[in-house]
């Protein structure tokens, strides 16, 4: 049997115009099980949300940042030890050098591209 296919989707919104909104959905219908991580929401398309990926339960391998890249060179110290998560997608606006740097330097493949489009979808779907 497969193992299920997993994500967090890090500036997740419960705001179905932004693109972390539109990342949920477009991973919920290619049959990922989405992790919606955010500070403050507390349910986004019906999934719980996370403060934080080390809040996650599960193992997760995946990531994907819909986050300004200054709050991602927090946030990705935070993916380097949750275990098993090892892929970071940077979707753009998320994306730097020094973030980029950073993850590779955690040991993380980082994929500088749209998550949503690297899983066959259209986000003007959304």
């Amino acid at each position: 049997m497969e193992e299920e296919k997993k994500i967090a989707i890090v500036g997740a919104s419960r705001h179905r115009a932004k693109f972390g909104n539109k990342a949920v959905r477009a991973f919920m219908e290619k049959g990922y099980h989405v992790f919606p991580v955010h500070p403050s929401e507390k349910e986004i398309e019906g999934r719980p949300v996370y403060r934080s990926v080390l809040e996650i339960p599960d193992q997760v391998a995946l990531a994907s940042f819909y986050i300004p890249s200054s709050i991602g060179l927090k946030v990705i110290e935070e993916v380097g030890q949750k275990e098993g998560m090892r892929i970071v997608y940077l979707n753009p606006g998320s994306e730097s050098e020094e973030l980029i740097r950073k993850g590779r330097a955690l040991g993380l493949e980082i994929r500088d591209t749209c998550s949503i489009v690297a899983i066959g979808a259209d986000p003007s779907r959304y």
